[in-house]
C-alpha cells in the first residue's frame, strides 16, 4: 500500500512510498515496513526508532526530529497510528456497531449478555474480551482485556470479513489510558461499577475513574449503573445520550423490581417508561441483576424490542468462570469465580451466604506485582463472611507468595473466622475437596476462566476444573 493511502496530509515527497507491513513494535519490523513511535507505559518507541531503521523500516512516524534520513513528525503518533491502521484495514470500525464496556466487575459477563441478545434477535456479533475473542463461530485466544490497537483493527477487519454486525468488546481502564481505542466511535458504551483495582498502575481512585470515563466522550449512548456513585458522575457529565439502570432507585431510565433470589438463579422485572418485562436468570446473586439490567438496557435503548431481550437473557447459560458451578455428583456445591477484588469477593460470597447450605467456604489469594493495599481488603472480606477461608496463591509474578499472603493474613488478624494457609493452589484445592462436608458451598475464586498460573516470568498450565477433578477421582469420586 502506498503512504499517501495511509497518512492524510502526506508529505509529497513520500506519497509514492511502498508500504510492507505498519507496526509500532521495533522487534517486529521486516524491510520495507512503516514503524510508529509510540511512548508508551513502559518504553518510547521513540528510543527504538535508530533500531527499526537498521531493520530496514522504510520510513519512521515520529513526535520529534530523530535525525533519521526518512521520518515524518506529526504532533500525536497515538492518533498517527489509530488512522494509519485504520485506513491499513479499510477502516473496519466504521462498518461495524461498536459496543463497548467498561468499569472494574462485569465487564466480561455484561458482553457476552449483550452478545446473546443480539445473536437470538439474528445478528452476527463479533466480541473481544478478557477470556476470548469470537468472531461469528470462530474462537480466537485473548491476551488483553483489551487488544493493543494494530491487533483491534485487524479483528474489527475479520469481523466485516465474516459478516458481523456487531462488535461487542470490554473496554478496559488500561487500555483507555493508553489510547488501544483511538479512533473508534462506540454505538454504545456501558459503565457497570468502580471499585478498588489497579491501584498498581492508576495510583488514585480518582485517576482509576477519569480513565475509565474516557470511553463515553467517544460514544453515541451511554448505559450507566447509577446506583454507583461514579455511575452518577458519568451520567451528569456526558455529552451523548443517556440511559439509566438501577436495581433500588425509581430515578433510573430503567428499575429492576420484584427481586427474587435463588441458590440457582435471580428473577426480576425490569421495569421502563412505557415498558415492563419479566427476567430469569441461571446464575445467582445480586451482580447478575445488575449484568443483566446492563445489557438489557443496552439493548433496549439501540432498538431491540424488551420481549426478545428477555427471552433471550432468560434462556442463557452461565459464563465461564462467572459464579460457574462445577459438576462434582457430590453432595456439597463447588463455584469458580473469577473475582480478584474486594468487592468481587463480597458480590460472590454474598450471593451464596444466604443460599441454604452447612459452609460457606472460599479460596483464594491475590496476584503478585498489583496493587497491594486491596491485599488485606479481601482478606477482611473473606474472613467476614465466609465460615471458613484457605488462603493459598493467586498470580504471584515476581512476588513470594508468602509475602502476599502475609498482607492478605493482616486483613483477618481480627477476626475469629477459622483458616488454613496453604501456599499452592493445587494442594489448596485438594485440601478443599478432601473436607468437604455435606452441604457446603465451596467458592474457588480469583482465576476464574484462566487456565494458567503466572509464577516467577513462568506461565504454567493450572486449569482449577482439572484440579477438582484429579482431587474427586483420589477420593474415589
Amino acid at each position: 500500500m502506498k503512504l499517501k493511502e495511509l497518512i492524510f496530509d502526506c508529505p509529497k515527497q513520500y506519497e509514492d512510498l511502498k508500504v510492507n507491513n505498519i507496526t509500532d513494535d521495533s522487534r517486529k519490523v521486516t524491510a520495507g515496513d512503516l514503524f510508529v513511535c509510540i511512548n508508551g507505559p513502559v518504553a518510547d518507541g521513540h528510543n527504538f526508532a535508530k533500531a527499526a531503521v537498521e531493520k530496514g523500516a522504510a520510513l519512521v512516524v515520529a513526535e520529534r526530529d530523530l535525525g533519521l534520513e526518512n521520518q515524518i513528525i506529526v504532533d500525536d503518533t497515538h492518533k498517527a497510528f489509530a488512522t494509519i491502521c485504520g485506513n491499513w484495514f479499510n477502516n473496519p470500525q466504521n462498518k461495524l456497531k461498536v459496543i463497548g464496556v467498561t468499569g472494574t466487575n462485569g465487564k466480561t459477563s455484561v458482553c457476552y449478555m449483550i452478545k446473546t441478545i443480539l445473536e437470538a434477535l439474528g445478528h452476527k456479533v463479533g466480541l473481544l474480551g478478557t477470556i476470548q475473542n469470537i468472531i461469528g463461530d470462530e474462537i480466537l485466544p485473548s491476551k488483553n482485556t483489551t487488544p493493543g490497537v494494530f491487533e483491534l483493527y485487524d479483528l474489527f477487519n475479520k469481523m466485516v470479513n465474516a459478516g458481523c454486525e456487531y462488535a461487542v468488546m470490554e473496554v478496559s481502564s488500561h487500555s483507555l489510558d493508553q489510547r488501544r481505542v483511538e479512533g473508534v466511535k462506540f454505538a454504545a458504551a456501558v459503565f457497570t461499577n468502580l471499585t478498588q483495582d489497579h491501584l498498581d498502575y492508576h495510583g488514585t481512585m480518582e485517576d482509576y475513574f477519569l480513565a475509565k470515563k474516557k470511553l463515553f466522550d467517544v460514544s453515541d449512548l451511554a448505559v450507566i449503573n447509577i446506583d454507583d456513585e461514579y455511575g452518577k458522575r458519568i451520567a451528569a457529565d456526558t455529552k451523548c445520550k443517556v440511559a439509566t439502570y438501577s436495581a433500588v432507585s425509581n430515578d433510573s431510565t430503567f428499575t429492576a423490581k420484584g427481586i427474587n433470589f435463588k441458590p440457582d438463579g435471580v428473577s426480576y422485572d425490569i421495569v421502563g417508561f412505557g415498558a415492563i418485562g419479566r427476567i430469569r436468570l441461571k446464575t445467582a446473586g445480586k451482580f447478575s441483576v445488575y449484568n443483566s439490567l446492563a445489557a438489557a438496557v443496552c439493548a433496549k435503548e439501540l432498538g431491540l424490542p424488551l420481549n426478545e431481550i428477555t427471552t433471550a437473557l432468560s434462556a442463557l447459560e452461565g459464563v465461564k468462570g462467572r459464579a460457574e458451578v462445577v459438576k462434582t455428583n457430590k453432595d456439597y456445591t463447588i463455584i469458580i469465580d473469577y473475582a480478584h477484588t474486594p468487592d468481587g469477593l463480597s458480590n460472590i460470597l454474598n450471593t451464596f451466604k444466604e443460599c441454604p447450605k452447612n459452609r460457606l467456604v472460599v479460596l483464594f489469594g491475590c496476584g503478585g506485582d498489583r496493587d497491594k493495599t486491596k491485599r488485606p481488603k479481601m482478606g477482611a472480606v473473606a474472613a467476614r463472611l465466609a465460615d471458613f477461608v484457605i488462603v493459598t496463591s493467586d498470580n504471584p509474578r515476581t512476588e513470594e507468595p508468602g509475602e502476599i499472603i502475609k498482607d492478605i493474613l493482616e486483613g483477618m488478624k481480627d477476626i475469629s473466622t477459622p483458616y488454613k494457609v496453604i501456599e499452592n493452589r493445587i494442594d489448596a484445592i485438594n485440601f478443599a475437596v478432601a473436607n468437604a462436608k455435606t452441604g457446603d458451598i465451596i467458592v474457588l475464586a480469583g482465576k476464574g476462566h484462566e487456565t494458567y498460573q503466572i509464577i516467577g516470568h513462568d506461565t504454567i498450565h493450572l486449569d482449577e476444573r482439572e484440579v477438582i477433578a484429579d482431587a474427586l477421582a483420589k477420593l474415589g469420586g
